[in-house]
């Protein structure tokens, strides 16, 4: 018979790529992971892992174990859900990964309802990027991710994980004070611009938006933090594409011009692992999310 828990080791080392970091995660010795892994080799009857350097890889007989187990864990999920469903309270604790500005405008709303309505209910907030935070719920670092996706950047979709639409968020043209109102894309082919970092799809986003206007952008600022942003298009440093999230209900204040149909709108998402998709506490935090004020069009 095969150890769920070693096996769920073998799983933990594909998400995350090295002993060193299953170890770290589960707070075991490196050591003790690879005896374990030794353990379940005799139990399985097959090599699982193989040297490639300093690192060890998963065989093809490892891979197919692993996929049993997911379906196992995934089963394990529903299970957890069709129990927490037969209870009357939501209590537990569930793990939450947010982007900046979905943290900002909507987090903290939710946060008051759900303290209101389920006040057993322990909600830890991290802060995450969706390129992070999405194989960190594969690894089962957290429960919910609240993830986006930009007009023709699609961010792959592991088999392993459920999505559901949260609303949509317009992205405008923020205009420093040295460029006139109604001012479009195509006139900003001078200025510097800042915009997220190289290898996130808001970036590939937003440098195809910028093409598609005929210029380059001369990207001379680069950070994922969008109040940032605001704060250089504020002092006249730089133009941006901002949400419409990242003004939380407040007025703006820099001149905004719409970008062209068809590629403005980012759609925001909650992910969770198949299975815990249907989990009272997720459904709970879900709607939450999804009954704030966030989503109202900036003026």
């Amino acid at each position: 018979m095969l150890d769920l828990h070693r096996l769920r080791l073998l799983r933990e080392l594909k998400h995350r790529g090295t002993l060193a970091a299953v170890a770290e995660a589960l707070s075991y010795s490196p050591s003790s992971i690879s005896q374990q892994l030794s353990v379940l080799e005799r139990e399985a009857g097959v090599r699982l892992l193989e040297p490639v350097g300093r690192r060890v890889r998963l065989t093809a007989q490892a891979e197919i174990l692993v996929a049993h187990t997911e379906a196992v864990l995934e089963r394990l999920e529903r299970a957890e859900a069709d129990l927490a469903a037969s209870l009357r309270d939501i209590t537990g604790v569930l793990r939450v990964a947010a982007f900046q500005t979905a943290a900002l405008a909507l987090v903290p709303d939710a946060l008051s309802a759900l303290r209101d309505a389920h006040p057993g209910l322990r909600v830890e907030i991290t802060q995450r990027e969706p390129e992070s935070a999405l194989p960190a719920l594969l690894a089962r670092d957290f429960d919910v991710v609240v993830t986006e996706e930009y007009p023709g950047e699609p961010h792959p979709r592991p088999s392993g994980v459920e999505y559901e639409e949260l609303g949509e968020d317009e992205m405008r043209l923020a205009l420093p004070g040295t460029v006139p109102h109604g001012a479009a894309l195509g006139d900003l082919a001078d200025l510097p611009w800042v915009m997220e970092p190289a290898g996130t799809a808001a970036r590939a986003w937003a440098t195809r938006l910028c093409r598609d206007a005929g210029f380059e952008p001369d990207v001379r600022f680069e950070s994922s933090d969008l109040l940032l942003h605001l704060r250089l298009v504020e002092r006249g440093h730089a133009a941006a594409l901002l949400p419409g999230l990242v003004w939380t209900g407040r007025p703006p204040t820099v001149a905004m011009a719409p970008l062209p149909a068809g590629c403005r709108v980012r759609r925001l998402f909650t992910a969770t692992r198949r299975g815990g998709g249907a989990h009272p506490a997720v459904r709970a935090f879900r709607d939450a999310l999804a009954g704030g004020t966030g989503f109202a069009p900036a003026d």
